[in-house]
């Protein structure tokens, strides 16, 4: 690894200099490759989180790596001013791929940005716009407990954590909160001034909690009641991360949604997000209304292309679904021989939690430490989202290494 410019001394120095809202660094990543990321020290480590469910297509895949290469020298940005023909190519397709999958039937019109938080702020903001196109105060949102949408002022707003919102209160008004399950409590908040339901329909931040279909279709049904937006955060869960395209491919269109955000995983690592209107939605919106200086450049759009192509191949969400059975065979083993410390195990595809009776942050440590890269959750919860086309030799070497952190820390040669 005689190639690397960097010491430990000198990054942890340098560090030093980052803001104060990132904590100091556990591990210094230089490498990566497939579904293995290595250290400062050259230690090889089994990635199971994958960027937090970005790199779907593992670390430096030859294809996007090649196209990366291409255009980066042909054209990195121009701006919406003077566009290249990427983003229009990408809107095309995305509508086009997630009607194919079985998504949001009358997906109509698309717009581009970086990241998923302002995916959000987008549907936010398109959501209000389409409501006071109907009435000037119909301005609320209802968002769901246990949500997470993002930490800029509007999706931090509709992210009903109290540890995230209360350094920065007060926050955008007009917004209540329902349970995620009761519809009776969406029924006790939503009004003619509601212009927007925002929810996740698989939700990660809260614990990897997958949303009852049957909620969804009776939550869209009191949203068009209402006149309200039904709004699916899929920045984490969507790009076949489910097992199909998006998790919300799986329901009746009864259920869909009238807008949805992807972001994370559509560009395998280049920043990028989109979010997807109804043709109602668009009719409300006028040039300018919303803006992005990056949001749709060239480098990133033609990424989006190739991964959204692979991803959202039957043959490849198979694979996924095939994936899946096989981690979740091997986790629910270790929950047999584990029974005290494993609670339960739930998600869908290749987005699954474990849920302990224990802190989960020393078992991430320890796994750190073996060899296995994954994060915690809801803070008893480990979160598995390796890449979606992750060999299965490298899951079993994975859970592998997870069954070893548990032996020692809770086997019966261990100190606990």
């Amino acid at each position: 690894m005689s190639e690397l410019k960097f010491d430990k001394e000198q990054v942890l120095s340098n560090a030093k200099h980052m803001a104060g809202v990132y904590r100091p660094p556990s591990a210094i990543v230089v490498k990566g490759e497939g579904s293995y990321l290595w250290d400062l020290d050259g230690k090889r480590y089994v990635d199971f989180y994958a960027g937090i469910a970005v790199n779907s297509l593992g670390h430096c895949d030859p294809e996007v790596s090649k196209i990366i290469a291409d255009q980066s020298s042909t054209l990195l940005h121009s701006s919406v001013a003077y566009p290249s023909p990427w983003p229009y190519a990408l809107a095309a397709l995305l509508v086009e791929k997630t009607k194919e999958s079985g998504g949001m039937y009358n997906a109509s019109n698309v717009f581009f940005g970086n990241s998923g938080a302002e995916a959000n702020e987008a549907a936010l903001k398109f959501a209000r716009r389409w409501g006071k196109s109907i009435s000037p105060d119909k301005t609320e949102i209802i968002c769901f407990n246990s949500s997470f949408h993002g930490r800029t002022f509007g999706a931090l707003s509709v992210t009903s954590n109290v540890n995230y919102q209360a350094p920065f209160a007060p926050l955008v008004p007009g917004v209540k909160t329902a349970t995620v399950g009761d519809i009776k409590s969406v029924e006790d908040v939503i009004s003619d001034k509601t212009c927007a339901v925002i929810i996740e329909p698989l939700q990660g931040e809260g614990g990897i909690r997958p949303v009852d279909p049957a909620f969804l279709l009776a939550l869209k049904g009191v949203c068009k009641k209402y006149k309200a937006a039904l709004i699916y955060d899929e920045v984490q869960c969507g790009m076949g991360r489910s097992g199909t395209l998006w998790v919300h491919s799986k329901l009746p269109k009864e259920a869909h949604p009238d807008i949805f955000t992807s972001a994370k995983a559509l560009a395998n690592g280049c920043p990028i997000s989109a979010t997807v209107v109804s043709p109602e939605i668009n009719a409300a919106l006028r040039p300018a209304d919303h803006g992005c200086t990056f949001g749709g450049n060239p480098l990133s759009t033609r990424v989006a292309g190739h991964v959204l192509n692979r991803i959202s191949d039957p043959k490849f969400l198979e694979g996924v679904q095939k994936k899946s059975e096989l981690l979740w065979s091997k986790l629910s083993s270790l929950q047999q021989k584990y029974p005290k410390q494993i609670k339960e195990i739930r998600g869908q595809g290749l987005m699954l939690g474990v849920e302990l009776t224990i802190d989960a942050k020393e078992v991430i440590v320890k796994a750190r430490s073996l060899g296995l890269c994954t994060i915690a959750v809801a803070g008893n919860v480990i979160r598995f989202l390796p890449a979606l086309n992750i060999p299965d030799e490298v899951i079993l070497e994975g859970v592998a290494i997870l069954e070893q952190t548990f032996d020692e820390m809770f086997g019966e040669n261990s100190s606990a």
